[in-house]
């Protein structure tokens, strides 16, 4: 007897909270090693006007400013553990960026996706490596963006 065919369920969309282990971010084409946490800033520059209303409307509409976005920008910093064993981009790879005084490629991204959600050019404003007595390594990580920068929300959860 002839087994039906089974048909292949669609792809179970993604429910509940969103575990921040499941971000990556990347310095120069590796993954950050040992990254205990990143957050990513977006901000805008704005430019306020308050202009005199049209003759039609009271005066009391002149209390009211108009803003506009006149520049966007994108902060990232990182922590994470200073490892013996890095394999990925640790504080050694991360150092050897700030020597370098160039802008780093960084790119945002969930685990198991294939594209970024966020990509671009970024220098590295401050770096900085803690060595408390009996205590864990760490280091933190602030960068701002150069130049143009790629989003595609539509990369990760929304």
């Amino acid at each position: 007897m002839p087994q039906p065919k089974t048909q292949k369920s669609p792809q179970m969309a993604q429910s509940g909270y969103f575990n921040g282990s499941d971000m990556l971010l990347y310095v120069d084409g590796k993954p950050v090693g040992h990254c205990t946490s990143h957050s990513t800033d977006f901000s805008t520059e704005t430019k306020e006007r308050n202009v005199k209303p049209v003759a039609s409307k009271s005066k009391g509409q002149s209390k009211w400013k108009e803003s506009s976005v006149t520049s966007l920008s994108v902060s990232i910093t990182a922590e994470g553990l200073v490892s013996y064993d890095e394999t990925e981009a640790g504080f050694s790879a991360l150092l050897t960026a700030y020597n370098n005084a160039q802008p780093v490629e960084c790119k945002c991204m969930e685990r198991g996706k294939e594209a970024p959600y966020l990509t671009g050019n970024f220098v590295i404003e401050s770096l900085k490596r803690q060595d408390g007595a009996g205590d864990d390594a760490t280091w933190s990580i602030s960068l701002k963006n150069t130049g143009a920068v790629e989003l595609d929300p539509e990369k990760t959860i929304s």
